[in-house]
């Protein structure tokens, strides 16, 4: 069985019409679920985000990060699956998605980055 590593980054904001109590109860069971995951070997670790960073570009340093409520990364962690498709059904388990949040799953890319290549960074004109 091959494995592979798919980084996992948990979006989005609490569910305001929930209960304070019904979402302390979801990450309550988020750490177990994530805790038997490491155990088993299909999490490994990672870390939720604090709400301060600082964003870097050619522009200079600037405060930040800068996005809508519903693209907030609160964290990240790693997923060790077969497949993509396995890494979600592997995430699909994580008790905070019944209160908000929504999760990305992301391949791992082991190839270094060549320009010519196409990928997220490519501008739509070098297609």
């Amino acid at each position: 069985m091959t494995t592979s590593d798919y980084l996992l980054i948990s979006r989005g904001q609490w569910d305001e019409t929930a209960s304070k109590e019904d979402v302390q109860d979801a990450i309550d069971r988020f750490y177990t679920w994530y805790e038997r995951g490491v155990a088993e070997g299909v999490l490994k670790p990672g870390s939720r985000l604090e709400n301060r960073g600082k964003q870097v570009s050619r522009n200079g340093i600037t405060d930040g990060p800068f996005a809508e409520a519903k693209e907030l990364v609160g964290g990240y962690w790693f997923i060790v699956a077969e497949s993509l498709d396995d890494a979600a059904r592997i995430a699909a388990q994580n008790p905070c998605l019944a209160y908000g949040l929504s999760l990305e799953i992301r391949p791992l890319e082991a190839a270094p980055a060549r320009a010519q290549d196409v990928t997220n960074e490519t501008p739509a004109a070098w297609r």
